[in-house]
């Protein structure tokens, strides 16, 4: 079966980028995904207080409209982030928005988070049952008047449906937004959200995190950990996509977007390190950005991410590699004498 997806997988890197994502979703949706198996005991985590079978989450981007969390979970990761959604659904940016750089095993979007809207995503998401992580990544439609209004409406259509919450304020692909990363604009998103959030029963309480850039100026990491601190949430996500470019080899390179993919690794990694030092372990951080085996996913650990995800990867290795990367990591984690993911983070 393995040989079958990774047959899979090199067709359908021979499809237009976006036109392969379709089918990959479809492919799940009809049960062809593969099953990841038992999680070894090393890998267990927690997310903000969740408990997870094991630290490596899908991020998100892959399931927009929550239609494979369920197949993604049975791939082995430890949990699922959907969306990002958008109140009103919304088309995106013109096509093509989506390209493969596969020399330089990166890709460029330019989606304009594309999705069905919220209330087809929270009809799929109240389907999901009792099991399983999956959190929900909310945004704000390109054309509302009251942006923060969009994220405060996305918490509460999802409230008792998600198993977190991500505020996704660092895309580089809707025009404006990563302004909401500002001290000002940020302690009035956050200070909205909280009030919604303590306002709403307490029985749907969960976590929620900030998505940042990796694109900060000099203060603006110190800035956002106190802030985020400030306002009750469980922890950040670092990092979104750079509008950065590194030397890059492929005809693709001068596309505009968000970078993601082995390019974005290191820089990532170092504005997660920095996060760490600011935190102080007052918040869980979540690695993503470049994550591409269980060297990357060590790193992003020993950095002071907890926990992290992977999502642009899988454009080049198919589902299977969650599997690959749990195995070297758990190796990596006992040759250094680690016996937790925990630790390994703390020890930084």
């Amino acid at each position: 079966m393995s040989l079958l997806h990774g047959l899979a997988t090199r067709a359908l890197r021979g499809l237009d980028p976006e036109d392969a994502h379709g089918l990959a979703i479809l492919g799940l949706k009809m049960g062809l995904g593969p099953w990841g198996g038992a999680d070894d005991a090393i890998l267990a985590g927690s997310l903000g207080g969740i408990a997870l079978p094991n630290v490596v989450g899908l991020a998100p981007g892959f399931d927009k409209n929550a239609e494979v969390f369920g197949p993604m979970l049975r791939a082995g990761f430890g949990f699922v982030e959907c969306g990002t959604v958008t109140p009103k659904p919304q088309a995106g940016n013109p096509r093509p928005r989506l390209f493969r750089l596969s020399e330089d095993r990166a890709v460029i979007n330019r989606m304009g988070f594309n999705n069905d809207g919220l209330e087809a995503f929270a009809s799929r998401l109240a389907q999901r049952g009792p099991t399983g992580v999956v959190g929900a990544n909310i945004g704000a439609n390109k054309d509302a008047e009251d942006r923060i209004g969009d994220y405060v409406t996305g918490l509460k259509r999802l409230w008792g449906m998600a198993s977190y919450f991500t505020i996704n304020i660092s895309s580089p692909n809707t025009p404006g937004l990563r302004a909401l990363q500002t001290k000002a604009a940020l302690e009035e998103l956050l200070g909205r959200l909280a009030e919604a959030r303590d306002a709403l029963p307490p029985q749907g309480r969960v976590p929620m995190f900030l998505k940042v850039a990796p694109d900060l100026e000099t203060g603006e990491v110190e800035t956002i950990t106190e802030t985020v601190l400030a306002h009750g949430l469980a922890g950040i996500m670092v990092s979104n996509t750079t509008v950065s470019r590194p030397a890059l080899k492929s005809r693709f390179r001068e596309e505009t977007g968000g970078l993601s993919g082995a390019p974005l690794m290191g820089l990532s990694t170092r504005v997660l390190s920095e996060f760490a030092a600011a935190a102080q372990g007052r918040l869980t951080l979540v690695g993503v950005g470049g994550v591409a085996s269980g060297a990357d996913a060590y790193a992003k650990i020993r950095a002071g991410a907890e926990v992290v995800q992977l999502y642009s990867a899988l454009v080049f290795e198919g589902p299977g590699l969650v599997t690959r990367i749990k195995r070297d990591l758990a190796a990596r984690l006992r040759a250094d004498g680690f016996a937790s993911v925990a630790e390994a983070a703390q020890a930084r």
